[in-house]
Protein backbone atom coordinates (compact mmCIF):
# COMPACT_ATOMS: atom_id res chain seq x y z
CA UNK A 1 0.00 0.00 0.00
CA UNK A 2 1.43 3.68 -0.93
CA UNK A 3 0.76 6.77 0.80
CA UNK A 4 -1.76 7.72 -1.46
CA UNK A 5 -3.83 4.84 -0.61
CA UNK A 6 -5.64 6.75 2.68
CA UNK A 7 -5.96 9.55 0.32
CA UNK A 8 -8.07 7.76 -1.88
CA UNK A 9 -9.79 5.67 0.89
CA UNK A 10 -10.78 9.62 2.61
CA UNK A 11 -11.76 10.49 -0.86
CA UNK A 12 -14.12 7.46 -1.59
CA UNK A 13 -15.67 8.35 1.49
CA UNK A 14 -15.99 12.20 0.56
CA UNK A 15 -18.02 10.98 -2.37
CA UNK A 16 -20.07 8.47 -0.67
CA UNK A 17 -21.11 11.28 1.49
CA UNK A 18 -21.54 13.70 -0.91
CA UNK A 19 -19.07 15.81 0.16
CA UNK A 20 -16.68 17.43 -3.01
CA UNK A 21 -14.25 19.46 -0.18
CA UNK A 22 -10.66 19.33 -1.52
CA UNK A 23 -8.36 17.25 0.12
CA UNK A 24 -8.34 18.41 3.81
CA UNK A 25 -4.95 18.60 5.37
CA UNK A 26 -5.01 18.73 9.44
CA UNK A 27 -2.41 20.48 11.62
CA UNK A 28 -1.29 19.02 15.11
CA UNK A 29 -3.61 20.74 18.07
CA UNK A 30 -5.93 22.44 15.74
CA UNK A 31 -8.76 20.06 15.94
CA UNK A 32 -11.09 18.76 18.99
CA UNK A 33 -10.54 15.15 19.72
CA UNK A 34 -13.84 14.52 18.82
CA UNK A 35 -13.35 15.61 15.43
CA UNK A 36 -10.84 13.40 15.53
CA UNK A 37 -12.35 10.53 16.62
CA UNK A 38 -15.06 10.85 13.89
CA UNK A 39 -12.21 11.17 11.26
CA UNK A 40 -10.98 7.83 12.74
CA UNK A 41 -14.20 6.03 12.85
CA UNK A 42 -15.35 6.44 9.23
CA UNK A 43 -15.24 3.21 7.72
CA UNK A 44 -11.78 2.19 5.91
CA UNK A 45 -12.15 1.48 2.35
CA UNK A 46 -12.60 -2.16 1.65
CA UNK A 47 -9.25 -2.58 -0.48
CA UNK A 48 -6.92 -1.65 2.46
CA UNK A 49 -8.76 -4.51 4.65
CA UNK A 50 -6.73 -7.42 4.58
CA UNK A 51 -8.71 -10.93 5.96
CA UNK A 52 -7.40 -13.82 7.81
CA UNK A 53 -9.35 -17.30 9.34
CA UNK A 54 -9.26 -17.68 12.96
CA UNK A 55 -11.90 -20.49 14.40
CA UNK A 56 -13.58 -21.20 11.09
CA UNK A 57 -14.60 -17.61 11.00
CA UNK A 58 -13.43 -14.62 8.29
CA UNK A 59 -12.10 -11.86 10.04
CA UNK A 60 -11.51 -8.24 8.13
CA UNK A 61 -8.55 -6.19 9.71
CA UNK A 62 -6.16 -3.74 9.12
CA UNK A 63 -2.46 -3.52 9.18
CA UNK A 64 -0.03 -2.06 11.36
CA UNK A 65 1.17 0.16 8.63
CA UNK A 66 -2.20 0.96 7.48
CA UNK A 67 -3.53 2.37 11.23
CA UNK A 68 -0.41 4.67 11.32
CA UNK A 69 -0.65 5.92 7.69
CA UNK A 70 -4.81 7.18 9.04
CA UNK A 71 -2.95 8.58 12.38
CA UNK A 72 -0.74 10.57 10.90
CA UNK A 73 -3.64 11.71 8.43
CA UNK A 74 -6.06 12.79 10.68
CA UNK A 75 -4.38 12.64 14.18
CA UNK A 76 -1.44 14.70 13.07
CA UNK A 77 1.45 14.55 15.34
CA UNK A 78 0.47 11.42 17.63
CA UNK A 79 3.15 9.52 18.76
CA UNK A 80 3.53 6.70 20.23
CA UNK A 81 5.58 4.51 22.91
CA UNK A 82 6.13 0.91 24.10
CA UNK A 83 4.99 1.27 28.07
CA UNK A 84 6.12 -2.57 28.86
CA UNK A 85 7.18 -6.07 27.51
CA UNK A 86 6.55 -8.77 29.66
CA UNK A 87 6.18 -12.26 29.33
CA UNK A 88 3.44 -14.10 31.42
CA UNK A 89 3.05 -18.07 30.72
CA UNK A 90 5.06 -18.61 27.69
CA UNK A 91 3.71 -15.24 26.32
CA UNK A 92 5.38 -12.04 24.83
CA UNK A 93 2.81 -8.95 26.35
CA UNK A 94 3.61 -5.59 25.33
CA UNK A 95 1.83 -2.75 26.41
CA UNK A 96 1.85 0.55 24.08
CA UNK A 97 -0.07 4.08 24.78
CA UNK A 98 -0.58 6.17 21.19
CA UNK A 99 -1.21 10.14 22.63
CA UNK A 100 -3.05 13.11 20.22
CA UNK A 101 -2.30 16.50 20.50
CA UNK A 102 -5.73 18.12 20.20
CA UNK A 103 -7.44 21.38 20.90
CA UNK A 104 -7.93 19.85 24.69
CA UNK A 105 -4.21 18.70 25.15
CA UNK A 106 -2.76 15.68 24.86
CA UNK A 107 -5.15 12.35 24.63
CA UNK A 108 -3.93 8.82 25.22
CA UNK A 109 -5.28 5.48 24.99
CA UNK A 110 -3.61 2.46 26.31
CA UNK A 111 -3.85 -1.30 24.77
CA UNK A 112 -1.74 -4.77 24.94
CA UNK A 113 -1.11 -7.24 22.43
CA UNK A 114 0.15 -10.63 22.99
CA UNK A 115 1.91 -13.93 20.89
CA UNK A 116 3.13 -16.48 21.85
CA UNK A 117 6.85 -16.63 22.77
CA UNK A 118 7.37 -20.23 20.52
CA UNK A 119 5.74 -18.28 17.19
CA UNK A 120 5.90 -21.04 14.47
CA UNK A 121 4.59 -18.48 11.73
CA UNK A 122 5.04 -14.73 10.34
CA UNK A 123 7.04 -12.59 12.30
CA UNK A 124 8.98 -12.92 15.66
CA UNK A 125 6.52 -12.34 19.30
CA UNK A 126 7.73 -8.98 20.15
CA UNK A 127 7.13 -7.01 17.14
CA UNK A 128 3.45 -8.97 16.18
CA UNK A 129 2.78 -7.96 19.67
CA UNK A 130 3.83 -4.77 19.61
CA UNK A 131 1.51 -4.15 16.00
CA UNK A 132 -1.51 -5.52 18.08
CA UNK A 133 -1.25 -3.48 20.83
CA UNK A 134 -0.76 -0.65 17.87
CA UNK A 135 -3.95 -1.44 16.12
CA UNK A 136 -5.71 -1.90 19.54
CA UNK A 137 -4.68 1.12 20.87
CA UNK A 138 -5.72 3.06 17.86
CA UNK A 139 -9.17 1.17 17.65
CA UNK A 140 -9.84 2.84 21.53
CA UNK A 141 -9.77 6.07 19.63
CA UNK A 142 -12.18 4.45 16.86
CA UNK A 143 -9.99 3.32 13.86
CA UNK A 144 -11.71 0.49 12.60
CA UNK A 145 -13.21 -0.19 15.82
CA UNK A 146 -16.01 -1.11 13.73
CA UNK A 147 -14.30 -4.00 12.07
CA UNK A 148 -14.40 -5.70 16.19
CA UNK A 149 -18.17 -5.89 15.71
CA UNK A 150 -18.49 -8.52 13.70
CA UNK A 151 -16.65 -10.99 15.77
Amino acid sequence: MNDTSVENSDQQNEKSEGNKNERKVFVAGERSINEIIADLKKPIHRSLLKTRTQGGKKIDFIEWHTAIKYLDKFAPGWNYEVRQVTNLGGRCVVTVRISIPCKEGSVWREATGQEEEELKGYGDPSSNAEAMALKRAAAKFGLALYLYDKV
